[in-house]
């Protein structure tokens, strides 16, 4: 059950992509999201990103688009990978991302019947390494990875039973 009445979501439209792109306020937090993505994020690379994955959806908070995620990997029976999760910078801090990723879940649990979904969370990340272990998510494996100036980073991977 949400316990915040202001909290809804949809699919996610060609019309949210303008407000969606504004989402992460700097090159550090869209590589978090989206690391593949140039900064500043464009309707075009999202659009693709899209195009490319399944579920696309927005978090509404009191009918403005507040948040935004996807699967970038789905096995049906089996497990989806929550993707491109980002929050508007005026809506953090107030439940979206935890609303998000539930609503997430559920749609994984009805569109591919997964009993797993994982996420994962660079470490740099705090918001995220903190938000996932509260949502009932373990921490699976640490593999490297290389940010945009080439160094080291560590993606922290989550998994959960749904």
């Amino acid at each position: 059950m949400n316990p915040n009445p202001l909290l809804s979501h949809r699919p996610a439209q060609a019309q949210d992509l303008e407000t969606i792109v504004s989402f992460p306020q700097n090159a550090e937090e869209l590589f978090f999201c989206y690391p593949k993505a140039d900064w500043p994020l464009s309707v075009g690379q999202l659009a693709a990103a899209m195009a490319a994955r399944r579920d696309s959806t927005v978090a509404l908070l009191n009918g403005r688009v507040a948040g935004f995620a996807n699967f970038y990997q789905w096995q049906y029976g089996d497990c989806c990978t929550l993707g491109n999760l980002m929050v508007a910078p005026w809506a953090r801090g107030q439940g979206v991302a935890h609303y998000l990723v539930a609503a997430m879940e559920q749609l994984a649990r009805e569109h591919f019947h997964a009993t797993r979904m994982q996420a994962s969370c660079f470490n740099a990340n705090s918001a995220g390494l903190l938000l996932y272990p509260q949502l009932g998510y373990s921490p699976t494996g640490v593999v490297e990875r290389r940010d945009r100036q080439d160094l080291r980073v560590a993606l922290i991977q989550f998994s959960k039973a749904l």
